[in-house]
């Protein structure tokens, strides 16, 4: 016996016994497009609920077989363990093959499992489905007006019962035998809805041989035009504040440091992305459990990164006092280190770490605006951090000590103050934001060794912008930088904007060389 069998599981109990029949294994098991094809057609005849899954499984190319040709369904793209469906067995590690479907096989079981799911007895499922049918530009992809009627005269719940309508409206546009009134009745529906798919019937109604139905799919299209329009302003300006909201995370620990102690720390892109790997590894330990996961990360980021900084301030920064060119090389040295740390100890490839439950999906605010929840949460996040941040700074007495050295180190030496050891907290302190930022970053991108490079650059623009040391300049200066990526973007293009951005920033500090917000203090002044 080829196969090796390392495990074999205790009866899983989920699934009752399903038993495949020959000629269906026959179709799974041979390579043939032409027997995959009847292997689909097979399990659509009776769509149970264990069809249903093998279907969902040969979709996303989880169905093996053996050399005996015994049907495998793997638990996940990850897993090495399968389930066979006639004993209800998880068995582990096995050496099985796949059988594999085409493209267009793909797109044939989804548009099955759709056409199940209209029917569902389920409620959510059936809004899905239909919420689906709606985001479907090819109107040659709907359902048959028989089948959408029918969905129609049977559904109770309001709501669905409304989307269902405006298929048929989408339906019933390809139909100009309907009559004027009825036509301009679907474009009265398709305007009050607005997607994709309801734009692309109405211009296509413009071209209508009738008049006041070409008229009338005019002014719908002028209208929706005007609110995509819009919208895709306030879609711009809220990816532009969650950009925002990352490079003030980033670059508010820059700030503190630059602001106390003169350093420029090219390795502060570095401590984001340790921060970044820490979610990932909280996240492998944790794998039942990653919102908690995720909220256990923010503190352990800080502490790891903080950890890292006070270590570079200790052992390199503190001995190249009064050398800021030596120290932005050895610091330049420190991050290639820590770029190389990461690759030996977890891998070059970059690492894709999971976002929360909670944290997926968006919220829809017109037909053509929706807002994504994990973006939306890291604006919320980064100013809860910011006024944390201000909290420290302005109520506590490191703050205050901070404040002072960072105004006049010699005049808050006399006064008393342990300059080197405000030094030490708040290199640590602004290493620690750094971790934070890196949580935050790692909701919307993946996790790499380059990551935190990704973002220095545009961190320093912000501190000199918004003015270092000054925490209300770096909030401000990493708002209005981040919008004013977003909306040059579509325009420009990502690189020319960002050199447009940097011309436009020489320029502003030609006229305002401290920023937008320049540290008061005497020595600030001279």
């Amino acid at each position: 016996m080829l196969l090796t069998v390392l495990f074999i599981s205790t009866v899983y109990a989920a699934e009752p016994d399903y038993e495949i029949s020959k000629s269906l294994k026959d179709s799974l098991t041979d390579s043939k497009a032409k027997s995959r094809d009847n292997a689909i057609a097979i399990l659509s005849e009776d769509l149970s609920e264990q069809n249903i899954l093998v279907l969902n499984k040969l979709k996303n190319g989880l169905v093996y077989y053996d050399s005996q040709k015994e049907i495998f369904l793997k638990e996940s793209v990850e897993s090495n363990c399968y389930i066979q469906p006639s004993t209800s067995q998880k068995v582990c590690n096995l050496k099985l093959r796949r059988s594999g479907i085409s493209t267009l096989q793909k797109k044939k079981i989804e548009s099955i499992l759709l056409k199940s799911a209209l029917f569902s007895s389920n409620d959510s499922d059936r809004a899905k489905a239909v919420k689906k049918l709606l985001e479907i530009e090819s109107q040659n992809d709907l359902p048959s007006e028989e089948t959408i009627d029918k969905l129609i005269r049977q559904e109770s719940q309001k709501e669905i019962y409304k989307d269902l309508k405006i298929v048929e409206a989408l339906i019933q546009s390809r139909s100009p035998e309907l009559g004027v009134q009825k036509l301009i009745s679907c474009i009265d529906i398709l305007e009050e809805k607005g997607n994709a798919a309801c734009i692309q019937a109405i211009d296509r109604l413009k071209l209508s041989t009738n008049s006041e139905v070409s008229q009338r799919a005019t002014k719908a299209a002028s209208s929706l035009s005007f609110s995509k329009s819009i919208s895709d302003f306030f879609e711009k300006i809220f990816f532009g504040l969650s950009l925002g909201s990352v490079l003030v995370l980033a670059a508010v620990g820059l700030s503190i440091t630059f602001g106390v102690m003169g350093v420029i720390n090219m390795a502060h892109g570095e401590l984001i992305m340790l921060g970044a790997y820490t979610v990932w590894i909280i996240q492998q330990i944790m794998p039942q459990s990653m919102g908690l996961a995720l909220f256990i990360s923010i503190p352990c980021a800080f502490i790891v990164s903080a950890f890292f900084g006070i270590l570079i301030e200790h052992f390199v920064i503190r001995h190249l006092s009064g050398r800021p060119l030596e120290t932005l090389l050895a610091t330049f040295g420190i991050s290639l280190i820590l770029q190389q740390l990461v690759r030996t100890l977890f891998s070059p490839l970059n690492r894709a770490v999971a976002t929360p439950e909670f944290l997926q999906g968006s919220v829809q605010i017109t037909s053509n605006l929706s807002i994504t929840c994990n973006r939306l949460s890291i604006i919320f996040f980064s100013l809860v951090v910011f006024a944390v941040i201000v909290l420290v700074m302005k109520k506590t007495r490191l703050g205050l000590e901070v404040r002072a050295v960072s105004q006049n180190r010699a005049i808050a030496k006399a006064m008393g103050i342990k300059a080197e050891k405000v030094d030490v907290l708040t290199f640590g302190l602004g290493s620690g934001i750094a971790g934070v930022a890196g949580v935050a970053l790692s909701q919307i991108t993946n996790v790499g060794p380059n990551l935190g490079q990704s973002y220095i650059i545009d961190s320093f623009m912000v501190v000199v912008f918004g003015g270092a040391g000054n925490l209300w300049g770096t909030l401000t200066g990493g708002l209005i930088m981040g919008i004013a990526n977003k909306l040059l973007e579509p325009v420009s293009g990502a690189m020319l904007s960002k050199i447009i951005i940097l011309i436009a920033l020489i320029l502003f500090i030609q006229k305002r060389p401290r920023g937008l917000f320049p540290q008061r203090g005497r020595a600030a002044e001279d």
